[in-house]
Order: C-alpha cells, then sequence, then structure tokens
C-alpha cells in the first residue's frame, strides 16, 4: 500500500489535503507539522511520496526538499503552493522537487497530479546485463490519442534513460515528469487544439469536451510523433503533435514564479525545471527536450545497477 507524509504547518490545510488523499486513493497518509517533523516522520516509516507546504516554520519547503533529495533521494516530494510562495517554489523545482499544485486548486488538482508522480515513480529496479552494454540509440515512436499509451511510453523512457547513464534514480522521475508534460500538452492543446484557460475555469467542461474531440474528425485522426536519441550520458526528446501550432513567443515565461498558477504555464514550468534545454519549433507543434548526465550522477547510477 503506498504511504504519503503530508507536510505543513496550518492543521487546516494538511487535514484537506489528507482528506482528499483519504478519500480517492487507498494510500495510508502520515503528517508533519514543518520540515524538522517531516524529517523525524520519515525516519520512522519512509513514506513513498511527501506533500509539503512551502512557507512554513523551523525548516520551510525549499530546504526540506533539500534535505530529502540528499538522505532519500528515491522519495518523490510534491509541493503545495500558496499565494506568496511562488519564488521558493520555483527553487524547490530546480533542487529536486517533482511537481507541484496550487492550494487553492487541492480539490481540483492534487489527486491527479498525485496520481501521475505515483504511476512515474513505479519503475522496476531490475535491468538485463545486455540492456547496460548498449551505446546508442535512435527511436521513433507513433501515438493515437490515447493517454494510456502515453503513460506506457513515459514509463519505458524512464527505464531507457537509468540503463543509458542519462541520470540516476533521484532524477529519472523529474525527467519522466517533463517528458509527460510535453506528451499531454501535445495530446490536449496540440491534436485536440484544446485551451488551457477552458480548463482553469471549468475543470469538468475541459475532460469532456476532450473526450468527445478523441472521437471526432480531424482530431480523432491525428498522433503524437515521438524521437528519442540517446547516447551514454544524453538523451534528446523530440514531441510533435499534428494540431496547427502556436506563437512559442507567447508562452509564459518559466523563468517568472508570477506564472507559477497562470493557465498554461504549469507544463511548461516543470519541463524548463526538469530539462536542461528546451526548445519549440517555429510552427509551435514540436518541441525538444535534452537532458544530459551531470558528473556526480555517474556515481548513483553506478550504485543503481548493482
Amino acid at each position: 500500500m503506498t504511504s504519503i507524509l503530508v507536510v505543513d504547518d496550518s492543521a487546516v490545510d494538511r487535514r484537506l489535503a489528507g482528506g482528499l488523499l483519504e478519500k480517492t486513493s487507498d494510500a495510508t497518509i502520515y503528517y508533519a507539522e514543518d520540515g524538522v517533523d517531516a524529517l523525524e516522520q520519515i525516519e520512522l516509516h519512509i513514506p513513498d511520496m511527501v506533500v509539503t507546504d512551502m512557507q512554513m516554520p523551523n525548516m520551510d519547503g525549499l530546504e526540506l526538499v533539500k534535505q530529502v533529495k540528499t538522505l532519500y533521494p528515491l522519495i518523490p516530494v510534491v509541493l503545495m503552493t500558496a499565494q506568496g510562495s511562488e519564488e521558493i517554489a520555483v527553487k524547490a523545482l530546480h533542487c529536486g522537487a517533482v511537481s507541484y499544485v496550487p492550494k487553492r486548486k487541492l480539490a481540483q488538482d492534487l489527486t491527479e497530479i498525485i496520481n501521475r508522480v505515483t504511476a512515474a515513480s513505479q519503475q522496476d529496479r531490475s535491468d538485463t546485463r545486455l540492456a547496460r552494454k548498449i551505446t546508442s540509440l535512435d527511436t521513433s515512436y507513433v501515438l493515437e490519442n490515447d493517454l494510456a499509451l502515453v503513460s506506457s511510453l513515459v514509463n519505458h523512457l524512464q527505464k531507457t534513460i537509468i540503463r543509458m547513464g542519462v541520470c540516476g534514480q533521484s532524477e529519472r522521475i523529474q525527467v519522466g515528469i517533463a517528458i509527460e508534460e510535453a506528451l499531454v500538452n501535445a495530446f490536449y492543446h496540440g491534436n485536440l487544439e484544446l485551451e488551457a484557460e477552458l480548463r482553469e475555469h471549468d475543470h469538468k467542461a475541459f475532460y469532456a469536451l476532450a473526450q468527445e474531440r478523441t472521437k471526432q474528425s480531424p482530431y480523432q485522426d491525428r498522433r503524437i510523433h515521438v524521437r528519442v536519441q540517446m547516447t551514454r550520458g544524453q538523451a534528446i526528446f523530440t514531441i510533435r503533435d499534428e494540431g496547427p501550432g502556436f506563437d512559442p513567443a507567447l508562452l509564459p515565461d518559466p523563468t517568472d514564479a508570477a506564472n507559477l498558477e497562470k493557465p498554461g504555464g504549469r507544463g511548461v514550468m516543470l519541463m524548463q525545471a526538469f530539462a536542461d534545454e528546451v526548445t519549440y519549433n517555429d510552427k509551435g507543434n514540436e518541441v525538444t527536450l535534452i537532458k544530459s548526465r551531470e558528473p556526480e550522477d555517474s556515481v548513483e547510477l553506478a550504485d543503481d545497477q548493482e
């Protein structure tokens, strides 16, 4: 059974987040009042995931992320952001957090985000000697508009980047999240031509319209094209949809914390935080993510493959 540690100095917010997770999953929920208490709780029972507030006394969310990444690199951390904590949240994403959800959208988004992170973190650690001998690969995929295929491809690519030495276990979830965000954007906003603002204002209407368009032309006939190029230590993921595209210059600036909660800004923020380089083609229907291994990852990778 999955276990989740919810960290928040507000008893009301703590119970709200925990209650949502208890109702929508079979996870066991633990609680902590701040970062110091969280580390003590982790010592008592190692959770599968940590969901934490950003602004807390004694030890805030940013420092907690740093400590968890150092002491427990395989535990993913999801942030709960409130107004005024955006700048800290951006730093926390760069320090090791794998995703975030605005507090004002907990009821709407928390369960979905947790489920996506959980799926991304469920990787089979077993490997084969032959797979580790691959020196390079260049593979292409063509996906129908099916989110189940997106999930399967993300899981497959996470295993591949470990085998190819692109990153260690502690970063593979982040890379998987970045790839998934690009694929999901290609699915909803590219092929199905759904506006991010609709999801912001009417969550149910957004997904209802998505379901309709998967059965209508021209949307149902479109495909997602994925090219993966890897060497021992670098991966290039190119993801293209068959939609009309958009002007990449109109994307929110991912380095500006003020854009953390703006429609359409979440996926861009996570891709920029977890990939070394993110570029779009002129048409705006293709994004390329580049991830390279950092020198210190080679030690961790060797430990992971024992």
